[in-house]
């Protein structure tokens, strides 16, 4: 452990504290009773804003959700409780010591999130990038170095993680996800005290909480239509079973074509959740389940024009950005050559979808003086990716046949090829001056199933001093089947057109489009465990000054089984050049097995400035462990057990910040410092290499959620960060900025409510910027900063009926979120890159019933 940082980081935030402490008479705060409920006493841990699900629901019924700009929504973000990230029940947002955001569901709705990802942009510190689809974003947190995916993102669903690895290969913890009208609302933690409970995730915790049945039965109905033809219904219902018994039953349908139309619905699916709770003396215990089967369009990069070193960048000829999709009809359904005799028919319309059932019990009771909880959780899924991922940057059809006479001129014995045919697969000849691309036809599939619980234990064992102890345990596995490669010929048009390329020596370079063959193959069974114990305390020094502490001491085992591949031709036809080299697994097999532990810690405290103002800060270490992808790249049990080679990674924060909330205003602003080492990455090139690599980064930032309220009904909303953050101990990329992350992004929200007697109109809007990142480690593929703007607006008929209509992007900005990740350089020219999705809209009519 850096001694330096962990001594120098306590000695800043008792410093802080106790200062302020001695500068202020603890009656110049006078708080009521409530306000000042100690933590300490577990049975009443939440009643510091009157019970969480209380605070929340001044907001979200039926004639709360109408008040969000009113007196009402400023007493309930006053009085707010958040559980995430806290060792015992609750505790008020404003008192916290660490930076968390929330969101109602009436915020959600108003945020219009395209996916699951898309809600983290109500997150300063946090930049999605949500522009694939339903499932596959890459998330990237405050300077976090991390290349693709969400590493540093995890994912809980009633304070569990719903899968405990945050990512794997082709997996992110918001795939398993989808958004619907049974969640209450989403607390997402930044750093802070997650290293030591949980799952441990030292970035960036994002926790929903579903609705619970009570006393008052309710229910909707909401009809959506939108963009992409889209067509989807949302239910929900609640209310008493029997005595002490409760329940909730909702889901969605949906079926939509989607921005980018591709000729086939590019989202279908259905999610049925329900929960059963029942009250006991002193606690409760709720069951609840989600079945989800959904089939969500992956969209990767489209052609575009870059200029002036990729500062400047325009739409490529004939091919609308904002709209197109290279993915069409024509190659819907396409086929894979695994082996000798042994084809795989596939259907690009399956996306990365998610076929899921989860399971889970959230238990909470003081028993005999000792408040007790146990949150287990079980998953099982298929979250396959059957999508194209494109290749190198787009080309002339002449260049391309110059590029295969060049290659495959004298491959025929006694025969030099001197001429290249191309058609369509109609027959059609396809001109030299046609633009074409290259794309790989993936198929992955990826059966994930855990079991994690987290057991709990707390009570005061000194006035003012409460001990929490407790255990993590989680058994997990992936079993994968890939298809990478699989490249196949296109006309770079939205809709793209197959192509077949001849030479007359009798090669046959593209057949059915199908141009390269699966160039990585493996299948891999993985399992893994992980077993953590910690201990935590909170002080009450006075009613001004609480500190925290804790310690966490987790390990992890991993094992698995990888095929040993081999290459060969298909069709044992060396002339049929696109399925020679085929990547094929072997009969034999590759055991690895890796085991690591690791400590974490985290140490702050809260300073009451008076009832709704606090200052905090914190320090922490946590880890990530290494993941099965990283064990399968190492490829032999020396290089996994060479610590040199695959290193725990470990990271280091420090954060101060200010928190206050009045009927004027509210402002969460802070500061933050990180320090990573040991961190792995991973890039799958065009032609199926893989790069890996190792690097430390560091940075700092500021992050701020600020809100004015200068005259009734009206609210004006700031949220960013600023941070400078670059690598470090790689000489390949030290000093280079972290990757895909922008040093600085803002949004502005202004709402404005108009009362009409029993009706209401509200108006709101967001205007957004994102400020030029690199699209690699290198800092070789340059993105743009760009701007959006978002309107919306929602017309409530008393407390029964609410018509909504938003619209997303409509200054139609052509924003790129990602370069080529398939290829290492950069520069001007014509190149694929993934942009944000062009204008859309969304109506929708609710019944409350």
């Amino acid at each position: 452990m850096n001694n330096r940082f962990l001594l120098s980081s306590i000695s800043l935030a008792i410093l802080a504290l106790t200062s302020q402490a001695r500068a202020a008479a603890p009656q110049d705060v006078a708080p009521p009773a409530a306000a000042t409920q100690d933590a300490a006493q577990p049975a009443a841990a939440s009643q510091d804003a009157a019970q969480p699900a209380a605070a929340v629901q001044d907001t979200s019924g039926a004639s709360g959700a109408g008040a969000q700009e009113g007196g009402a929504a400023v007493q309930a973000e006053m009085q707010q409780v958040v559980v995430t990230g806290v060792a015992t029940g609750g505790v008020r947002k404003l008192d916290s010591a660490f930076s968390i955001t929330t969101a109602t569901d009436e915020q959600l709705r108003q945020a219009a999130p395209s996916s699951t990802a898309d809600i983290l942009k109500l997150v300063p510190g946090v930049y999605a990038e949500a522009t694939g689809g339903q499932s596959g974003a890459n998330i990237e947190v405050r300077g976090f170095p991390s290349g693709s995916d969400s590493p540093f993102v995890s994912v809980q669903l009633m304070g569990n993680p719903i899968y405990p690895v945050p990512t794997l290969s082709f997996f992110e913890g918001s795939s398993a996800f989808r958004l619907d009208d049974t969640v209450e609302r989403v607390e997402v933690l930044r750093g802070g005290p997650s290293t030591i409970f949980s799952n441990g995730q030292p970035g960036a915790t994002m926790n929903f909480i579903l609705k619970k049945g009570s006393d008052t039965p309710e229910g909707s109905i909401r009809f959506s239509t939108g963009t992409g033809e889209l067509r989807r219904v949302d239910v929900f219902y609640g209310g008493k079973i029997a005595d002490n018994w409760y329940g909730t039953i909702g889901g969605f349908y949906r079926n939509t074509n989607g921005v980018r139309d591709a000729g086939f619905p590019a989202d279908k699916g259905t999610q049925l959740t329900g929960t059963l709770t029942r009250k006991l003396d002193g606690g409760e215990v709720t069951f609840y389940a989600r079945r989800t089967d959904d089939k969500n369009a992956f969209y990767t990069g489209v052609p575009l024009i870059s200029s002036n070193e990729g500062r400047t960048i325009t739409e490529f000829p004939g091919f609308d950005p904002l709209t197109g999709t290279l993915m069409s009809g024509e190659m819907r359904r396409f086929t894979v050559e695994a082996g000798p005799g042994r084809t795989l028919n596939y259907d690009l319309g399956d996306g990365r979808g998610l076929k899921s059932t989860v399971f889970g019990i959230d238990f909470a009771q003081t028993i005999g003086g000792w408040n007790v909880s146990n949150k287990f959780n079980y998953f099982d899924g298929d979250l396959n990716t059957i999508a194209m991922f494109t290749g190198n940057n787009p080309l002339t059809m002449g260049a391309y046949n110059a590029g295969a006479l060049s290659s495959y001129r004298n491959a025929v014995a006694g025969s030099v090829a001197t001429t290249a045919t191309a058609t369509y697969l109609d027959g059609t000849p396809v001109a030299d001056t046609q633009q074409v691309v290259q794309a790989g036809l993936w198929a992955v599939e990826k059966q994930l199933q855990s079991a994690t619980n987290e057991l709990r234990v707390s009570r005061e064992w000194i006035k003012d001093n409460t001990v929490t102890i407790g255990g993590y345990f989680a058994n997990y596995s992936s079993d994968d089947v890939w298809y990478l490669g699989n490249s196949h010929l296109m006309t770079a048009t939205p809709n793209a057109r197959l192509i077949d390329v001849r030479l007359n020596n009798g090669i046959v370079v593209s057949n059915a489009g199908k141009e390269g063959p699966v160039n990585y193959a493996p299948v891999a069974s993985y399992d893994g465990s992980n077993t953590a114990l910690f201990i935590a305390n909170e002080w009450k020094i006075n009613d001004r000054i609480k500190v925290d502490g804790g310690i966490r001491r987790e390990r992890q085992k991993l094992d698995a089984t990888v095929s040993n591949l081999t290459t060969g031709d298909t069709d044992n036809n060396p002339l049929t050049v696109y399925n020679n080299g085929t990547s094929m697994p072997t009969s034999s097999n590759t055991a690895l097995t890796r085991t690591d532990s690791a400590n974490s810690f985290t140490i702050g405290g809260n300073f009451k400035l008076a009832r709704d103002a606090s200052v905090f800060a914190r320090a922490n270490r946590g880890h990530t462990f290494i993941a099965f992808d990283d064990l399968r790249n190492a490829g032999t049990q020396a290089r996994v057990n060479d610590r040199g080679l695959l290193p725990t990674p470990t990271v280091e924060q420090f954060e101060v910040g200010f928190k206050t909330a009045s009927p004027l205003y509210s402002a969460y602003v802070n500061y933050f410092r990180t320090d990573f080492d040991g961190i792995a990455f991973q890039q799958i090139l065009a032609d199926g290499t893989i790069l890996n690599s190792t690097s430390g980064s560091k940075g700092q930032g500021v992050e701020f959620e600020l809100a004015l309220r200068p005259v009734r009904d009206l609210t004006l909303t700031l949220t960013g960060n600023w941070q400078d953050s670059e690598y470090k101990d790689n000489p390949a990329t030290a000093g280079k900025r972290v990757q895909r992350q922008p040093r600085l992004q803002g949004r502005f929200t202004p709402s404005y409510r108009i009362p009409m007697g029993d009706n209401e109109l509200q108006l709101y809007g967001t205007y957004t910027y994102i400020g030029e990142r690199w699209a690699d480690q290198a800092n070789l593929q340059y993105l743009p900063s760009y701007k959006t703007i978002d309107l919306g607006a929602v017309y409530r008929l008393g407390e029964k009926i609410e018509l909504r209509v938003s619209g997303s992007n409509l200054d139609n900005e052509l924003g790129l979120t990602e370069g080529n990740s398939r290829l290492t350089t950069g520069g001007s020219g014509p190149i694929n890159a993934r942009p944000l999705f062009g204008r859309t809209w969304e109506a929708s009519v609710m019944y409350r019933f």
